[in-house]
């Protein structure tokens, strides 16, 4: 479980948000629902929360501390360990691999750094790395393609394109360049 391949997104938004303080999974929750600063990105559910707190302290990314009585229900604080900072760290530097992914990966890393005031230039120069090679590779698929293979290419162009323009619009590059 701790190669990083194998992680979904609610284990690295929990990480994250254990990076930044201890929290008890009510805690996250609140930060992922609808209304929650991390669930304007992307949404998880309390129960998925929870699943993501049990296999990142059976990974030994996390450890739970005593449960505290308080008016509602005992909660158990959960903090990051060593092994757990160096995962989340990597994980924020590397670049998402695919275009449909930029929506809730590369989202939600920008507003896990935004939260830390940790600049994002470099991932982002990575990302756009990533991109414009797809964008050029596609842009020459086109033109092999005919009938519904080539919309099905023009779409995935034209969504590589505009991430390729929305990553240089946040790097301060004019579209294209």
């Amino acid at each position: 479980m701790t190669d990083r391949t194998t992680w979904a997104l609610p284990e690295w938004t929990v990480l994250a948000a254990l990076r930044e303080e201890p929290r008890h999974g009510f805690a996250i929750a609140a930060l992922t629902a609808p209304e929650g600063d991390l669930g304007r990105v992307w949404q998880i559910p309390r129960p998925v929360i929870y699943r993501a707190l049990g296999r990142l302290a059976e990974a030994g990314l996390v450890e739970a501390g005593a449960e505290e009585a308080g008016p509602g229900p005992r909660r158990t604080p959960y903090r990051i360990t060593a092994q757990g900072c160096a995962a989340i760290d990597a994980w924020l530097e590397q670049p998402v691999e695919h275009v449909r992914e930029l929506r809730s990966h590369l989202l939600m890393k920008l507003a896990l750094l935004d939260r830390r005031h940790l600049d994002p230039t470099a991932l982002l120069r990575r990302q756009r790395a990533v991109l414009e090679p797809v964008v050029i590779a596609l842009a020459a698929e086109r033109a092999d393609r005919e009938g519904f293979d080539a919309v099905l290419v023009a779409w995935r162009h034209a969504a590589a394109a505009a991430a390729l323009g929305f990553v240089d619009n946040l790097l301060g590059r004019p579209a294209g360049a």
